[in-house]
């Protein structure tokens, strides 16, 4: 991949656990149980360091807020996935949508 697409790739594992747990503010014990509980997977560096996208960090930020305001961990990770999974077919429906207006 060019390095100047890796900027606009919200998927590319740019920033390692100590910083991604620091933009978000949060141990990296909890995004390590984030992990455990299936919501994100980072990829390994060849150390083998956790590395987390911009995409991930968005997930474990929404489950911050869910956690901080009460919900339950496993709740909070299903809540995250069907927001997701929602945006996507929204995401989908539209472009299908623009699609049959302009055929």
């Amino acid at each position: 991949m060019d390095q100047d697409h890796r900027f606009d790739d919200e998927d590319y594992p740019a920033y390692s656990m100590g910083r991604a747990a620091e933009m978000l503010g949060v141990t990296q014990a909890f995004l390590r149980n984030l992990g455990a509980a299936k919501l994100i997977e980072p990829q390994r560096s060849e150390g083998g360091h956790r590395r987390y996208s911009r995409y991930q960090l968005r997930l474990a930020a929404r489950a911050r807020e869910l956690l901080d305001q009460g919900t339950a961990l496993d709740a909070a990770c299903r809540i995250i996935i069907l927001e997701d999974q929602l945006a996507e077919a929204q995401r989908i429906n539209t472009e299908l949508r623009r699609d049959r207006d302009t055929s």
